[in-house]
């Protein structure tokens, strides 16, 4: 046995010596000696421990009326394991639980639970259903690792992460793996193991948190580390739970490890029999992907998101000289809108909930004039300026200091919302969440002056083409070829008209920098949210721009954050009308 082998092996007794072999209750073997077990996994709940949308103050709801929230999940799981028997049945879950919902923020920044103390209520909620194990999501590095490791300690399931290891030692610096050992009535136990993987990207998004203290390895070659550990340790079942999507793409090159894993760890590590994944927020009822090594199906499932939908997963196993072997697999996913809300949850979270119910609804500004998005799918306006000039500030505030800091900045925003206004006078959280209706975060790339100029005139395809002097109806002005309005980009910190006389890619002209026109090769650096720089809306360079700033920063929660802090929205501030739509060289509006 080599040095390296060695020291995992002796890393891993060491790891089941600490109490991660764990005894369930008996389960019953049928005539031919086979067992059935069932296996359910959450993942992407993402704070939603209730079914409540805490920015429209009502329970949560949208068009295929969908559910949320881990009170549904327990009621579904205590469904499943009273059908199956408790002893039959265990429960995981893929990742990004402490981040995405007012309150998750509520308790990390507004009362955190690392200075008061109080039980995060995704470890409340989580520890009362009662979950096997958890693995680590990449957003679970939001808040910083005090938060993180606060939430660990108060979770009675263990929180797995083999591939995140310390900086200065490569040693895992959460629990890499757990055995459950599930007893089976007149035979042999069953030993189930769950190697748990998060995204290599937190080194990128949550750098600002990690940098110097975590590196995180490549999931296949982590996989291939421990799954023959696991086995080794007596494991009859081997799963993997992954906070990785399953299409095999990585968002960064070769700059890190392949994000989006799922599928090729099911490929190319023997020894595996499901994966059960997360991360991509895909509803993946069941998908086999053949290991090239061993020639098996190996099963693979996503519930979706925010507690939408759980994965269930049913394996048969049979004796193979003298040891259990998985002899059959299937899997689904359930729609948890069938079901009620667990009252218990319920009770116990009713009095965070609460807390953050007042939270969402308290006055954060007064704005000193109404303003309002109606018209901001064809003009400038004053509400989508604020987006801007927030993203604008964020990123050349974190640029201060680096080889960019002397670029302009640039900042993107599109009409999420036609409906969404500031009152004059009061404004509260719930306002500023109904402009920013997505749950983005903040970037910025680097982009040359020819490239600005591509991506406007990607974007001004969005607008019909329409004759000088012909009447301009605004019900056929937007929206061509179906484009929503959320693919409306609209670019801060230049000037520039578009023309809709002109084709598709002919209408971007008088682009300027400062009065002076933008020279092909200028530099600017481009604020813009994750799901465009991810390829979202199949814009033009930004999905290969070189990186420049992505601290994770909830540009939704940054807004929130800029207008607490002035205390005041006023427009003179902020308002700057720098595009308009003309028709050979006249004013449209």
């Amino acid at each position: 046995m080599s040095s390296a082998l060695s020291r995992v092996v002796t890393a891993a007794a060491t790891t089941v010596a600490l109490g991660l072999l764990l005894p369930g209750a008996p389960a019953a073997a049928s005539a031919g000696h086979q067992v059935k077990i069932t296996v359910m996994a959450s993942s992407d709940i993402h704070g939603n421990a209730l079914n409540w949308d805490y920015y429209k103050n009502a329970e949560y709801d949208d068009s295929a009326h969908n559910d949320v929230g881990l009170a549904k999940i327990s009621t579904m799981v205590k469904r499943i394991r009273a059908d199956r028997g408790r002893d039959h049945t265990l429960l995981f879950d893929s990742g990004d639980t402490i981040q995405g919902t007012p309150l998750d923020y509520y308790y990390a920044k507004v009362e955190p639970i690392t200075t008061t103390g109080q039980t995060h209520p995704m470890a409340a909620a989580m520890n009362a259903i009662g979950y096997d194990a958890v693995t680590l999501g990449n957003h679970e590095f939001n808040y910083g690792l005090p938060l993180l490791s606060a939430w660990v300690r108060q979770m009675k399931a263990p929180v797995l992460g083999a591939n995140a290891v310390s900086a200065k030692t490569g040693l895992p610096a959460y629990r890499p793996f757990i055995i459950k050992t599930m007893k089976v009535k007149g035979d042999k136990p069953i030993r189930v193991g769950v190697l748990g993987l998060t995204n290599p990207g937190v080194a990128i998004w949550d750098k600002t948190n990690v940098d110097g203290k975590l590196k995180f390895l490549d999931l296949v070659e982590t996989a291939k580390k421990w799954v023959p550990v696991i086995r080794g340790l007596g494991a009859d079942v081997v799963l993997v739970t992954a906070h990785a999507g399953d299409d095999g793409m990585s968002s960064y090159g070769s700059e890190l490890p392949v994000e989006n894993a799922a599928a090729l760890v099911a490929q190319k590590v023997p020894g595996v029999d499901a994966v059960l994944f997360g991360h991509a927020h895909n509803d993946v009822p069941q998908r086999f992907v053949t290991n090239e090594a061993t020639g098996r199906q190996v099963l693979l499932t996503e519930p979706g998101r925010w507690g939408q939908r759980l994965s269930v997963v049913d394996f048969t196993l049979a004796k193979d000289r003298g040891r259990w072997t998985v002899s059959a697999a299937s899997s689904t996913t359930l729609n948890t809108n069938t079901v009620a809300e667990d009252p218990a949850i319920v009770s116990l979270l009713k009095p965070q909930h609460d807390k953050t119910v007042g939270y969402v609804n308290q006055v954060i500004a007064q704005s000193k004039a109404q303003l309002s998005a109606a018209a901001s799918p064809y003009s400038d306006t004053p509400i989508l300026d604020y987006i801007q000039k927030v993203q604008a500030d964020l990123v050349a505030k974190a640029l201060a200091g680096t080889p960019d800091a002397a670029l302009p900045v640039l900042s993107i925003a599109a009409p999420f919302s036609r409906t969404a206004v500031f009152p004059a006078g009061p404004v509260s959280v719930r306002d500023m969440a109904g402009l920013y209706v997505y749950d983005n975060t903040l970037l910025g790339v680097r982009l040359t002056g020819a490239q600005v100029k591509d991506y406007l005139e990607y974007s001004a395809k969005y607008f019909a083409q329409v004759a000088p002097g012909a009447p301009v109806d605004l019900g056929t002005l937007t929206n061509a070829g179906g484009t929503p309005d959320y693919n409306d980009d609209q670019l801060s910190g230049v000037t520039y008209d578009i023309d809709i006389a002109k084709p598709v890619s002919q209408r971007i002209v008088n682009l300027s920098y400062q009065g002076k026109p933008v020279s092909p090769d200028q530099q600017f650096v481009v604020a813009i949210n994750n799901y465009r720089q991810s390829g979202g809306g199949g814009f033009p360079h930004v999905t290969t721009a070189p990186v420049v700033y992505n601290a994770q920063v909830e540009i939704r929660q940054a807004l929130i954050e800029y207008a607490t802090a002035a205390g005041v929205i006023d427009p003179a501030t902020f308002a700057e009308a720098n595009w308009k739509l003309v028709r050979d060289g006249v004013p449209v509006f």
